[in-house]
């Protein structure tokens, strides 16, 4: 199959998801991609994946510039010059338009998948400004994915569609997500795009009460709005010798092979990708029961999981694995046989496959 794959081009789970995605894909089929910038993942060298660059001329008379029109002129012209079969779109503002506008353009020579990664539906997809527009996209695409349980319930219910939505969870490879050295200290992580949803000052104020009991350290993986204010807590608490900002990193497989817990007590998560990738690390993961977590991290097993707000149980779960040593490497054992039985390359790779295959004859 040619298959066209178009995300933006940033460290958030849905273009970390279609970079992925696309690399795997790109073993046995012909993959482009197509954005305003190469994915951060992408690997450049492989000749069997194609960016395609989107360039959004800058116009005295626009204010903002007109990326959807851009956009819908480039995937117009990659289908033209390249004979797509499909193109898989993530996130669906303003991705999923684009590809309505340019099938419609080409007299529907091509079919559209629409992948779903959560605030394109609860949050932004919501907003006055966009909810109609993005009703009618998701019902015109050919195929609807959603990345977990929860989020298909969600976009039911907030959607008035009539389009089946098929849930295909997010995956990670386990080759390249695993076990490192781990030295004696011991490293809490959490990696985030620093937006408010991932409450990044509830990881701080955690880590304050967890380092009166344990000597550890906390690195912060990432950058956006709240990484200034984070930034002031650590300050405020006294934590400078003991936190570290990282900042934004395209490979977070080594800083999570020699972690010992991942931390995550976000306000929402559609699934929680990086909590993923620190499972398949045998890093045991502590979160908030929240959007698709629990569906990904059995509370108990291989992880704990509490409500939002709730500093206090999170700290006490996280000293529980760090003091502990036999409890964390049971957890972190159970979380790596989850990724493998359900949520490795191998496994959910081939029901994108199949799912393109049955839109391409529907």
């Amino acid at each position: 199959m040619k298959i066209g794959i178009v995300c933006y081009p940033t460290f958030g789970g849905s273009g970390v998801l279609a970079s992925e995605l696309g690399l795997s894909l790109a073993k046995e089929h012909e993959v482009h991609f197509i954005s305003y910038a190469c994915p951060v993942r992408l690997q450049a060298h492989n000749d069997r994946v194609i960016f395609h660059k989107v360039d959004v001329p800058p116009y005295p008379l626009f204010e903002y510039s007109p990326y959807t029109l851009a956009l819908t002129s480039k995937i117009i012209d990659v289908m033209e010059h390249h004979r797509l079969d499909i193109i898989h779109v993530h996130y669906a503002i303003p991705h999923a338009t684009s590809a309505y506008l340019a099938k419609k353009a080409l007299h529907g020579k091509v079919k559209i998948v629409t992948t779903l990664h959560g605030t394109d539906v609860y949050l932004l997809g919501l907003n006055p400004s966009y909810k109609s527009i993005v009703e009618f996209s998701m019902e015109n695409s050919d195929s609807l994915i959603a990345v977990s349980e929860f989020l298909k319930k969600e976009t039911l219910e907030k959607f008035s569609i009539t389009r089946p939505i098929a849930v295909i969870p997010n995956f990670v490879n386990p080759e390249k997500y695993k076990r490192t050295g781990r030295g004696k200290e011991k490293i809490i992580c959490h990696i985030s795009n620093f937006r408010p949803l991932k409450r990044v000052a509830d990881v701080v104020q955690i880590f304050g009460m967890i380092v009166k009991e344990r000597d550890c350290r906390l690195y912060l993986v990432g950058e956006g709005p709240t990484r200034h204010p984070a930034q002031k807590l650590v300050e405020k608490l006294g934590l400078e010798e003991k936190v570290c900002f990282r900042g934004n990193v395209g490979d977070v497989s080594k800083i999570l092979g020699k972690s010992n817990l991942f931390l995550l007590p976000s306000q929402q998560e559609s699934f929680g990708l990086a909590a993923l990738e620190a499972m398949s690390s045998e890093v045991p993961v502590v979160a908030t029961r929240v959007g698709g977590l629990p569906e990904v991290i059995r509370h108990g097993k291989d992880g704990y999981l509490a409500k939002v707000g709730d500093l206090d149980t999170m700290a006490e779960h996280c000293l529980k694995i760090l003091t502990n040593e036999g409890l964390a490497k049971k957890m972190g054992r159970e979380a790596r046989m989850r990724v493998l039985e359900k949520f490795a390359t191998e496994k959910v790779v081939p029901r994108y496959v199949s799912l393109y295959q049955k839109t391409l004859v529907s």
